[in-house]
């Protein structure tokens, strides 16, 4: 096993443990703020190294969505915007997940379930309303029909100015690494 060492993921600091062992694959578990890592002897040194930070942010990651998940109740808030609708759809659960990459919120009228970035807890309330609101509309209207956005915006008024912010919020993401230093 090596020394304990320290890394910065996402500006949590993380204790790093790696083992050898008879693993097949490279694995990783988090305790507390401690990654434990489970390595192959066959794995090479390199190819830890680089598997470390990104195994590390995906558990910390689904920490902070299964704690984000326990803290609120997504559902009830849920319920309160399906109520707005002049036909409620159904709300059977919601939950905050850390896998979707290239959308904000998804919905299943079958199950009856929500499912957001995790992303979304750490934004404006408004912002999270309007998503909600959103995911529902495609219960009623499943194209982004001038019809579903009418819907949208009398169940949440807010919806404009949501969507203006999680453009902005993208398009950052997207462009971080190229700007310039401030």
């Amino acid at each position: 096993m090596s020394e304990p060492r320290i890394i910065s993921v996402d500006g949590v600091e993380l204790t790093v443990l790696v083992q050898c062992k008879r693993v097949k694959h490279l694995n990783a578990r988090l305790h507390g703020m401690t990654v434990n890592v489970s390595v192959p002897y066959h794995a090479s040194r390199d190819e830890v190294e680089q598997a470390i930070p990104e195994l590390a942010r995906t558990l910390l990651r689904r920490a902070r969505a299964s704690r984000v998940n326990r803290e609120e109740d997504a559902v009830a808030l849920a319920r309160r915007i399906a109520a707005r609708f002049p036909q409620p759809p159904e709300v059977q659960g919601v939950a905050f997940v850390t896998t979707q990459r290239s959308r904000w919120g998804s919905y299943s009228a079958a199950t009856g379930t929500i499912r957001l970035n995790a992303v979304l807890h750490q934004m404006p309330r408004w912002v999270l309303e309007a998503v909600v609101a959103h995911e529902l509309a495609h219960a009623v209207h499943l194209r982004h029909s001038d019809s579903f956005w009418g819907l949208v915006r009398r169940v949440c008024p807010d919806t404009d100015r949501a969507n203006a912010f999680l453009e902005g919020v993208s398009w950052l993401a997207g462009s971080w690494q190229r700007l310039p230093p401030v």
